[in-house]
């Protein structure tokens, strides 16, 4: 997933949280540690000691949603690393993670992990289980499906629209791995990919789904859930979060604005309406290609520079322009 909207930094010294750990980088002789004979006593008489640094160790507590021991990471800067540090943590491997959730084990597609962790969050990994294979009638044009993907190449159901296509194949849940449509694998294909291949199939035809459901234990099995509500992918205010990148270090900034939130929500809205999915992340991104941009041809050229591959049409894109006007203006 695209990572998030830029905030304001902060500064290292002034976070704050359970989870920043403090490491303590004393003076080192050349090829030793550091002594007493390392002090001005010892030949430097006079001379302020070396100063003691603090570098901030961001470490973050996870487990496996189906439930293991707890784990600490640290050192990841984008989703692939991330979920790299996970799989060394509980020995497996980086593709068996499906995608992660914050602060709970269940398949809440409201708190998926994007490109942005709050420092005291705790990340619980969801890892392949089951899979399985059906067969769809396309007997509508819309199948019901909302796509989103992980930010490492797998793609998963966020939502599935009542009375649609897909919620009447009831063996289709909320959180499956989309791994092929008509044998064609599409691991490593983002959301908006799939979400084409999907409408793009003929009504009145059947094709089929591989699909791998994520793995529960026992007392996590509940009722199908259609996805998220009005409330899906906000982000709140009033905390600091480290912001992952997919170039460069990942840094502490604070939460968008309330502006920026009712904005970002907007977008994601008319991203599923045009396209099948949800992306808070990229709805951010597109929220800060259009803030400071005087007219619609403008942000449709940033636009083009920052997301081109997506193709978006110009009804949406217009459709984007309005809603960040709006938000601005306060009709949101």
């Amino acid at each position: 997933m695209p990572l998030g909207l830029r905030g304001r930094k902060k500064k290292s010294k002034e976070v704050s949280s359970k989870l920043v750990e403090y490491e303590e980088v004393g003076y080192r002789a050349a090829g030793g540690s550091a002594t007493k004979a390392d002090s001005p006593a010892n030949g430097a008489a006079g001379l302020p000691p070396p100063p003691v640094t603090h570098r901030p160790k961001l470490v973050f507590h996870t487990q496996l949603a189906h439930g293991s021991p707890t784990g600490r990471i640290e050192g990841f800067t984008n989703v692939k690393e991330l979920y790299a540090k996970i799989a060394d943590a509980f020995q497996i491997t980086p593709e068996e993670i499906l995608f992660c959730t914050l602060n709970t084990h269940k398949i809440d597609m409201d708190k998926l992990l994007g490109g942005q962790i709050g420092l005291e969050d705790f990340i619980f990994a969801h890892v392949k289980g089951t899979k399985k294979e059906v067969e769809v009638l396309k007997s509508d044009d819309a199948l019901g499906l909302t796509i989103t993907d992980n930010g490492a190449g797998i793609a998963f159901i966020k939502r599935v629209k009542e009375e649609s296509v897909i919620d009447k194949v009831k063996i289709i849940n909320v959180g499956d791995h989309i791994e092929s449509i008509n044998g064609k694998n599409i691991v490593g294909s983002r959301h908006y990919e799939v979400a084409k291949m999907l409408k793009e199939l003929e009504k009145g035809k059947t094709f089929s789904l591989k699909l791998i459901e994520p793995l529960k234990a026992f007392e996590m099995i509940e009722p199908r859930t259609k996805g998220g509500k009005t409330t899906e992918g906000k982000i709140s205010s009033g905390r600091e979060t480290l912001r992952l990148r997919s170039k460069g270090p990942a840094t502490v900034e604070e939460m968008p604005s309330a502006f920026e939130e009712k904005a970002i929500k907007k977008v994601d809205d008319l991203l599923e309406t045009y396209m099948g999915i949800r992306d808070i992340e990229l709805a951010a991104t597109m929220v800060e290609a259009g803030r400071d941009k005087n007219n619609p041809d403008e942000f449709a050229v940033a636009l083009d520079e920052a997301l081109g591959d997506f193709a978006f049409p110009d009804e949406f894109v217009f459709d984007v322009w309005g809603a960040i006007g709006d938000a601005k203006k306060g009709r949101l």
